[in-house]
C-alpha cells in the first residue's frame, strides 16, 4: 500500500473513532444514567475496577475460558475438516449431523449442556467450542476440496504417501482457508464466551456485565463490554496478521 494511502487510511480511522467517542459522550450526557453512561464515566469505571484488581482477575478468567475453547475448536475443526475432505464416505455419513448442529442456535443447547455436565469450567469450554468450531470446520473442508486433482496426481506420480500428500499439497493449499476460518472463529468464540458466562455459572467479564445490569451500574456494564470489544478487535487484528503472514495473496487491504 502506498504511503499516501496509508496515511489517509489512518486519518480516516482516527477521525471515525473520535467521532464515535464524541457521540457516545454526548448521548450519555442527555440520556438517563440507568439507560446509558457517558464515555468519561465508563472509562472512569474501567480505571476504578482495574485499580482494585477485579478487572484483571475477571479478564484472566474469561481469557482462560476463551483460549481453551478456541484452541480446541481450531484443532478439531482443522483436523476434522481435512479428514472429511479426504474421506468421502465419512463426509457423507457425518455431513447431515454437522449441518443440523450448525443450524441449531447454540444458546438453545446451553441448558442441555448444563443438565449433563453441571457447572464448572468444562461445560463453558464446550460452549465456546461449539460457537467457534463450525467456521473453522467448513472453511477447512472447502479449502481441502478445492485442491486441483492435477496436483494430487502429480504427487501420486512421485509415489507420495497419504502423509506426504497432506504435508506437501493439502495443508499448504488449505492454509489460506484455515486462516479465514480462524478469523471467523475468533469472533464467534467471544460470543460463546459471554453466553457461557451468562447462562452457566456467572464468572469473568460476563459476571461483570450481569452485576452492572442488575445494580443499574450502566458505567460498569459498559466498561466490561468495552473491554470485550477491545479484546475482540485485538484478536481480529492478530488473525489478519496471521493471514498476511501465511497467506499474503489473500490479505487484501482496500
Amino acid at each position: 500500500m502506498r504511503p499516501q494511502r496509508t496515511w489517509l487510511r489512518r486519518i480516516t480511522i482516527a477521525s471515525s473513532l473520535v467521532l464515535g467517542a464524541v457521540v457516545w459522550q454526548v448521548a450519555g450526557q442527555f440520556a438517563s444514567d440507568a439507560f446509558w453512561a457517558p464515555l468519561s464515566a465508563t472509562l472512569a469505571s474501567l480505571v476504578g475496577v482495574a485499580k482494585s484488581g477485579v478487572l484483571l482477575r475477571q479478564a484472566l478468567s474469561s481469557f482462560e475460558l476463551y483460549l481453551a475453547g478456541l484452541a480446541v475448536a481450531v484443532a478439531v475443526g482443522a483436523l476434522l475438516g481435512m479428514l472429511l475432505a479426504r474421506v468421502g464416505w465419512l463426509r457423507v455419513a457425518l455431513e447431515d449431523y454437522i449441518m443440523m448442529l450448525y443450524a441449531t442456535p447454540m444458546v438453545a443447547l446451553i441448558p442441555f449442556i448444563l443438565s449433563i455436565m453441571g457447572f464448572g469450567f468444562a461445560p463453558k469450554v464446550l460452549v465456546v467450542f461449539l460457537f467457534a468450531v463450525f467456521p473453522m470446520l467448513y472453511n477447512t473442508i472447502e479449502g481441502a476440496r478445492s485442491v486441483r486433482p492435477e496436483l494430487v496426481e502429480v504427487a501420486r506420480s512421485f509415489h507420495s504417501g497419504e502423509w506426504r500428500l497432506w504435508c506437501d499439497v493439502m495443508i499448504p493449499h488449505t492454509l489460506p482457508f484455515m486462516m479465514t476460518g480462524l478469523r471467523q472463529a475468533i469472533a464467534r468464540g467471544l460470543v460463546g464466551m459471554v453466553a457461557a458466562e451468562f447462562f452457566l455459572s456467572p464468572s469473568g467479564l460476563g459476571q461483570m456485565i450481569m452485576m452492572g445490569s442488575q445494580n443499574f451500574d450502566t458505567a460498569g456494564m459498559l466498561a466490561a463490554i468495552l473491554l470485550i470489544v477491545l479484546l475482540g478487535v485485538g484478536l481480529m487484528d492478530l488473525g489478519r496478521w496471521l493471514e498476511r503472514r501465511f497467506a499474503p495473496w489473500r490479505a487484501y487491504q482496500p
